[in-house]
């Protein structure tokens, strides 16, 4: 494990809980976690598309504080992260085999799960397969992917999900999202969120972590990987406390696929931002903060 201390800035204080880049082995990959903390009590954060795991930054000292050691990892094709070639190695069983082990690598004795976009779909996944026990599974802004298939030709979710096949193109979208430094990445984050709360620094990490070499191109194979390859077998229901925050202003998932999730999830907590976009934990990092220390005291 190589560790590398970085000067990160968060709108939570840092100064008693730095956030540390380390470069971390687990399941044969290498991945690039922002740390943050001490202990045997691990949260995991998982970021989503076209993120990165310093979008976490304001979440992380919090967790810290609460005696957590969190972990932030950029996700396979992120960053600095391992980058495999091909779609296949961006399938959901690979993505969630890659949660298993950065548990495992952690040593952590207990563990809460937290996902974002493409993150919380993975983390769906973990959770209700069981790989590893959670004591706790935080969800932002994407349905149970039982919820999410259920309303996607019932309503006006297909259409919203527009880019999803789009995505499904050669070497097109990745020439159009790659243009001028990944101009159209810092577009799309400025039509998905509240431009006035999204930090400008973070949106240009993500455009500067789309430009690198190859990885729009790992980046959409998770799409890529979900259409070809669907998930066919059933979702066992999820027993561990969960708690799932939703902007309602989500301009890629309509608040109905969140309305059945109680049939998936047995010790459901569901709090609604109302004005609140898809970037939650940007929009709102105060009150998600809230709402994440509240349900951890419970």
């Amino acid at each position: 494990m190589v560790t590398t201390k970085t000067d990160i800035t968060s709108n939570t204080d840092t100064s008693e809980y730095p956030i540390r880049i380390e470069m971390i082995e687990a399941g044969g990959l290498t991945f690039e976690v922002a740390t943050c903390g001490h202990g045997d009590r691990l949260a995991l954060c998982l970021h989503g598309f076209p993120s990165h795991a310093l979008s976490w930054r304001d979440l992380l000292p919090l967790l810290a504080r609460l005696g957590y050691r969190a972990w932030a990892p950029n996700q396979r094709g992120y960053g600095r992260s391992s980058r495999p070639e091909g779609v296949a190695a961006y399938k959901i069983d690979r993505l969630i085999d890659d949660t298993a082990a950065l548990i495992d690598a952690s040593g952590a004795k207990e563990t809460v799960l937290i996902g974002h976009d493409w993150g919380a779909a993975v983390a769906w996944t973990f959770a209700s397969r069981k790989l590893r026990p959670l004591k706790a599974l935080i969800i932002m802004n994407v349905p149970h992917p039982k919820c999410y298939l259920e309303k996607l030709v019932r309503s006006t979710q297909i259409f919203k999900s527009w880019y999803m096949f789009f995505f499904q193109i050669p070497w097109l979208p990745e020439w159009l999202l790659s243009r001028r430094h990944a101009a159209l990445i810092g577009r799309m984050v400025d039509r998905s969120s509240n431009r006035n709360t999204f930090p400008r620094d973070l949106r240009q990490i993500f455009r500067d972590n789309a430009a690198e070499p190859g990885a729009l191109t790992a980046m959409l194979n998770w799409y890529r990987a979900a259409i070809r390859n669907p998930v066919r077998q059933d979702f066992p229901v999820i027993d561990v406390p969960t708690l799932m925050i939703w902007g309602e202003a989500d301009v890629a998932l309509n608040k109905s696929t969140t309305y059945d999730t109680h049939r998936y999830v047995s010790n459901l907590t569901l709090k609604y931002l109302p004005g609140i976009s898809h970037w939650v934990y940007q929009d709102a990092p105060d009150t998600v903060n809230a709402m994440v220390e509240e349900f951890l005291a419970k």
